[in-house]
């Protein structure tokens, strides 16, 4: 098996996702590539993936699509954009093409290099769309001919063949419309909220005033008065300020300018890289490979021998790095509307488990103390007798007050439809009802990327198929709640699992690896790892080219590890699948809608103070 470094296409891809961070101004960025959309969310980006024949097509999208995603976490501003966004469909496609169209003109302006690589990008965005063919305007859409308008009137660039196409379908109804509005487009580019409400004008004009909702600067209007008094008071307090304020400004000024030098240089470097990689097919010099790195640590800590063919393509990413937060509110709108009718018995069961938790939270002293807490019940016999010794109290710990619960999720694609949909909602009630109860919680997911292999696959295939090369498919984990986050923060997260095509593969055996990895290296004094799955580990790519049991020895080893080490307790659920023949502490379900009684009866058991209650429950292999 090839080492990740062989690839070709590393030394490229490291060079221009450093040539992004400096790009984007921001040294923090997360640049990966996937087969995913290509998008940026928070701190994280992902670009298109290069294969390792790195052709000139897939090297110039890639990099156009880095510069546009680079100009826009550079000159975009997400509270601003959220202010203006309208609610209505059309119109908020008309304001995000524009908003995007502004954000690569302003870096055009600074950094010209850039233009063409975007060029590059639409052209092969709008070659795949078959912009070209298009010859009425009914079947171009308006917005993607609204951004493109603005791109072009904003840079003076004409655009590729394809969107150029499009653009002139629509150009004549949207200049006889908003030619007037559109006159003042190059005062507007500097500023985003000008811009905003300028691209709100445009939308108006355009016959879609209706899907604008209100006036986002009308509710500022009666605060206008309170503002102004506000401003001169901070004004009279500053005092002598105004020279350190501009100093600051002057500042910024140069560390802007010397962020688009150092962006200028990085441009310049990726072009004379792309120069020398523009053939079908680029071979990269010995000499510029990383050095040879020690031999891999185990790639299973439960078994030595498991091998991953390729672990270069796995991701352990948060949720919302996976989707838009638009997206991620609608989806968890649509989970919500879903599960309407099942949230009142979750409920009902989540709170009987609050009480029985809080019942045992109940405060309990031990008296007669040496040191502690001075006992104010006793002072009537230290006044009576001095001679007696004061005496203190202790307040007793509760079992479960330094313990984090982590849930683990199967997404793979067998548990799509109502499965999922219950599990995210038991997750999400029980998080926050464990919360409350001064208990953190964890909420991880595992899938795959692909179906039947993805990249992992397509690299065995492409070293000649070596026998035997162990895990052949692409792993997802997916963080939906770290334990030290709040539900509230986090709960939007979990409509994720109702993302279309997010569920796939499931290789259960690693997953639990990593989720106990992650509990271990936590400070808390008791840690309960509870898995919910509905059957065995399945990989069509990993089965077709390993032994029929490879996953299924690889997860029975790793719950051995786990229970013989005992730091972490682990039990199981399964769903309409007997999980009672991997987990010794296990129940499995025949009803999707059971699976909230069993995930509130096996945590209250767990948190039992009555070891034989524990066991009752913990005994328990099926629940009929």
């Amino acid at each position: 098996m090839k080492k990740p470094s062989d690839n070709p296409a590393d030394p490229f891809k490291k060079a221009l996702a450093e040539a992004t961070k400096v790009l984007a101004g921001d040294r923090d960025l997360n640049v990966s590539y996937s087969v995913d959309p290509s998008g940026v969310s928070g701190d994280a980006m992902r670009l298109p993936q290069i294969s390792r024949r790195m052709t000139r097509e897939e090297v110039l999208h890639a990099r156009g699509t880095a510069d546009a995603l680079a100009l826009r976490h550079k000159y975009h501003n997400a509270k601003t954009h959220a202010k203006y966004v309208p609610p209505g469909a059309m119109a908020r496609d008309i304001y995000e093409a524009m908003e995007t169209a502004r954000c690569e003109a302003v870096g055009a302006r600074t950094m010209p290099g850039t233009a063409s690589n975007i060029d590059a990008k639409i052209a092969a965005e709008a070659a795949r769309a078959g912009y070209d063919q298009i010859t009425d305007p009914a079947d171009a859409p308006l917005a993607t001919a609204a951004g493109y308008l603005i791109r072009h009137l904003a840079t003076g660039r004409e655009l590729p063949e394809g969107a150029r196409n499009v653009m002139e379908l629509w150009r004549g109804f949207i200049e006889g419309e908003a030619g007037e509005t559109l006159e003042n487009l190059q005062d507007k580019l500097a500023d985003q909220g000008d811009f905003a409400r300028f691209a709100r004008k445009i939308i108006e004009d355009l016959g879609y005033g209706d899907q604008l909702g209100d006036d986002p600067d009308a509710e500022d209007d009666d605060q206008d008065d309170e503002a102004e008094q506000n401003a001169d008071d901070e004004e009279q307090d500053s005092g002598g300020e105004d020279d350190s304020d501009t100093d600051d400004a002057d500042a910024d000024a140069e560390q802007s300018q010397e962020e688009q030098q150092d962006a200028s240089q990085a441009q310049v470097s990726m072009d004379e890289s792309a120069a020398e990689d523009a053939g079908d097919e680029a071979d990269m010099p010995d000499g510029e490979a990383p050095m040879e790195p020690p031999a891999p640590a185990p790639f299973s800590d439960a078994d030595p021998n498991y091998q991953v063919y390729s672990n270069a393509f796995d991701e352990e990413i948060h949720a919302e790095d996976l989707a838009e937060p638009i997206e991620l509110e609608r989806l968890r709108a649509y989970l919500d509307q879903q599960l309407e009718p099942l949230k009142g018995a979750v409920s009902r069961l989540a709170n009987k488990l609050q009480r029985r938790l809080q019942a045992q939270q109940s405060r309990s002293w031990e008296f007669d103390r040496e040191e502690g807490i001075l006992d104010a019940g006793r002072l009537a016999r230290v006044v009576a007798s001095p001679t007696t010794p004061l005496s203190f109290k202790v307040e007793k710990d509760t079992e479960f007050r330094d313990t984090v619960v982590t849930l683990l999720l199967d997404n793979s694609g067998s548990m799509r439809g109502r499965p999922i949909s219950i599990a995210a909602i038991c997750a999400d009630v029980l998080g926050r009802t464990l919360e409350r109860c001064n208990v953190k919680v964890e909420i991880l997911g595992f899938t795959t990327r692909a179906w039947k292999g993805g990249q992992s696959r397509e690299a065995w295939l492409g070293d000649g198929r070596p026998q035997l090369p162990g895990r052949l498919n692409d792993l997802r984990h997916i963080i939906y709640k770290s334990a030290d986050s709040p539900m509230r923060r986090t709960r939007q997260n979990l409509g994720l699992m109702m993302k279309e095509g997010l569920l796939k593969e499931n290789i259960d055996g690693e997953a639990l690896e990593w989720a106990h990895r992650r509990m271990t290296a936590r400070r808390e004094a008791r840690k309960i790892l509870m898995v919910i799955s509905d059957g065995a580990p399945v990989d069509d790519s990993t089965l077709s080219v390993n032994p029929a049991n490879y996953l299924e020895k690889h997860l029975r080893d790793v719950i051995g590890m786990v229970e013989k080490r005992k730091a972490v307790e682990l039990l199981a659920i399964g769903i309409g699948h007997d999980v009672t023949r991997y987990y010794d502490r296990a129940v499995t379900i025949t009803d999707v809608d059971q699976l909230a009684g069993a995930m509130t009866e096996q945590l209250a058991a767990l948190f039992d103070s009555d070891p034989r209650a524990r066991a009752r429950v913990m005994g328990i292999r099926r629940v009929s």
